[in-house]
């Protein structure tokens, strides 16, 4: 550890105001003894990280970090701030700030110390010793182990695999309870309660093992055996199956999906984001005990949103999973059915609509035959829509068991004409259906007919009754005048529409409002007309800008982008033309209060000029590469033009703004060797 953090590397006034800004002044310091090559792209890869998850901590700590090819060697810079900084920690700013430098390529040995940190910080002793330090080169023995803090009065019980945290640990277990004598941590037959765990985040260097660490404190105190498997940056040692089969219940507190999960079938899991992990262990220990006591049991396989790996806190971020899984198995049936529509009608003209079946009639020199083929084929695609999306939404929702109750629910959507917002209804009844009877406690012996008989008969059954009886006619209704609307769209009203889905679409690059409005237009494909086609148009153009923009402002005013944004420059050409608005990302971590807002005009100017010019589009991908199956093409590549240049020019405005027109590259770095930091 001592090779890592130095004195100069601790900064016990740090002055910045933003998470930005200590990022910044700390990563100088790295660059300043060579630990750092790219200091611009090196940011860039901590932004990247931080938009991933916060990573403020109860406590008063921020731990921003990341792995980057920019990093020479580990690296710990430490920073304390006399006003605190906010890391979007729920209790508040952060005065104690490690950033944490990793090479992509980082070997198991370095890892292993950053892990040894990360667990540090969960003892109250040693962030109270950081606090009191006087000077630099304390506060670095401190961190370095050099000058430990006092040893934690109440060591941890429990065992730990993971190679990603050095040598497990073989604690013998403690327990509070005694067999046979009761209490908080008592398992069946006066046993001691057993947990295993898992617990990972995106990088694999601090949340991964600050929320084992939570885990197994929180564990010792309630008198639980807990065994942890720590899923890091540099691998991880599973667990024994003699383990697992021990326990009665697993904790999953991770942000990426749990490896090898269908090991833990069977068992009651608790399932949440690894911050759930470090803030509140004691309350998921509980949750996992209340679930063995009801009986509750995991299938072999996870859900999309368990695959997600997300914090599941919340219903918001939980629906919209669910939302976008529908969404998701959707968009091929979306693009086949409409590409082949759209070709059916290049071929021959739109009265191909009324062609005869050509099961009944099809002569092979006729093109007008094979533009029939097109059409019915495309037709066919789209008349699954509905049940698919219904289907997957209840997938996502509760695995397999969903997906017959998700149809049936997709396919009376249909039947009673409520459209995509019928299916996505009957995709959240059935889904929510199944989950409710598998909280019911069954006898062990029926469990096995659960997933194939009972849960789809139960959840088919309800959901064709609610959807036929009680909200179908409603849902009808309202997706006959969302249809009407759609259909009437014209003037101010389309281009206001226009500007408004321009604005999502590169307001957060992908994230969940891109997705809202991008999962509005392929639903108008669903029960296409003159108005929806225009909308998904507007979206797809909308999408495109962001990285052509960023793309042409590389290439028209290099000077103002590092020389890793330069290199990402050239491949966004190629991203924003095949309509990957994510290929702008790199840009917005590294400088997102310039190009989010340079992204969403240049996005509002061409979503109302698609609007305006009445530009259409069958297909819901393709970019430039489906421009013969645009209506209007040409327009509407003038409307993609100008709001790439105009957001182009915007960000080229806004970073020549800055005080210093020339990235940090741009001045030599300073020699190591003659640069002294006061300590």
């Amino acid at each position: 550890m001592s090779e890592m953090i130095t004195r100069d590397l601790v900064d016990l006034d740090l002055s910045a105001e933003s998470k930005e800004g200590a990022a910044r002044a700390l990563a100088e310091r790295m660059v300043t003894l060579g630990r750092v090559t790219d200091l611009d792209g090196f940011l860039a890869d901590v932004a990247a990280r931080e938009a991933q998850m916060p990573t403020g901590l109860e406590g008063g700590i921020g731990i921003p970090h990341c792995r980057s090819t920019h990093v020479t060697a580990p690296t710990l810079a430490f920073g304390r701030s006399p006003s605190g900084i906010d890391f979007g920690a729920p209790d508040g700013p952060a005065d104690l700030i490690f950033l944490i430098a990793a090479p992509a390529g980082a070997d198991d040995a370095h890892l292993s110390i950053l892990s040894t940190l990360a667990r540090r910080l969960m003892r109250p002793d040693f962030v109270a010793a950081l606090r009191a330090a006087t000077t630099p080169a304390e506060a670095a023995a401190l961190v370095a182990g050099e000058e430990p803090a006092p040893p934690n009065p109440a060591p941890p019980a429990f065992e730990e695999q993971g190679s990603g945290s050095g040598a497990p640990r073989a604690a013998e277990p403690h327990h509070a309870a005694q067999p046979g004598r009761g209490g908080v941590g008592e398992g069946p037959a006066g046993q001691p309660f057993r947990i295993v765990a898992v617990t990972s985040c995106p990088t694999g260097i601090a949340h991964t093992y600050m929320a084992a660490e939570s885990l197994q404190q929180a564990a010792a105190e309630a008198g639980i055996e807990i065994t942890v498997e720590t899923q890091g940056s540099a691998g991880f040692t599973k667990l024994t199956p003699e383990t697992i089969a021990a326990a009665d219940a697993a904790v999953f507190a991770h942000d990426v999906p749990v490896r090898e999960r269908a090991r833990f079938a069977g068992k009651p899991i608790v399932d949440v984001g690894v911050k759930a992990g470090i803030n509140r262990p004691a309350e998921l220990l509980q949750e996992a005990r209340d679930k063995a006591a009801r009986g509750e049991v995991s299938t072999a396989s996870p859900t999309p949103v368990e695959e997600a790996g997300e914090d599941q806190d919340g219903y918001g971020p939980k629906l919209r999973t669910w939302l976008m899984s529908g969404v998701s198995y959707m968009v091929p049936f979306v693009a086949a059915g409409g590409l082949l529509i759209a070709l059916a009608f290049a071929i021959g003209g739109y009265e191909i609509n009324n062609a005869p079946s050509v099961a009944e009639h099809f002569v092979w020199t006729e093109a007008a035959s094979w533009a029939a083929l097109l059409f019915q084929t495309g037709g066919l695609a789209f008349g699954f829509l509905v049940p698919v999306l219904a289907g997957y939404i209840a997938y996502g929702m509760a695995d397999r068991p969903g997906l017959v109750p998700g149809f049936v629910g997709g396919a009376v959507a249909l039947t009673i004409n409520a459209g995509f917002l019928g299916g996505l209804i009957a995709g959240l009844i059935a889904g929510g259906t199944v989950l409710a009877v598998q909280k019911v406690k069954i006898p062990t012996a029926l469990r096995g007919i659960m997933p194939v008989v009972v849960l789809p008969l139960i959840g088919s059954a309800v959901t064709a009754f609610l959807m036929f009886l009680v909200v179908g006619k409603p849902v009808a209704s309202l997706q006959q005048a969302l249809t009407d609307w759609l259909s009437g769209l014209s003037g101010a009203n389309a281009i206001i529409l226009g500007v408004i889905l321009g604005l999502m679409m590169c307001f957060d690059l992908g994230g969940p409002l891109n997705k809202v409005a991008y999962a509005f237009a392929i639903g108008g494909l669903a029960t296409p007309n003159e108005g929806s086609l225009k909308v998904m148009a507007a979206v797809m153009a909308a999408g495109m800008v962001p990285p052509l923009a960023m793309a042409l402002a590389t290439t028209v005013r290099g000077r103002l982008f590092s020389k890793t944004e330069r290199e990402n420059g050239k491949a966004a050409w190629f991203l924003g033309a095949s309509f990957i608005s994510e290929g702008a990302i790199p840009f917005a971590a590294a400088d997102p209060l310039r190009v989010i807002p340079a992204s969403m005009v240049g996005g509002a100017v061409t979503g109302a000029l698609s609007m305006a010019f009445e530009c259409t589009l069958r297909a819901p991908h393709g970019g430039i590469f489906v421009i013969p199956l645009i209506g209007n093409p040409l327009l509407y590549l003038i409307a993609i033009a100008a709001g790439t240049a105009t957001s182009a020019g915007l960000v080229i405005l806004l970073k020549g703004m800055r005080k210093q027109d020339t990235p940090a590259e741009a001045a030599p770095l300073p020699d190591p060797a003659k640069v002294t930091v006061a300590a």
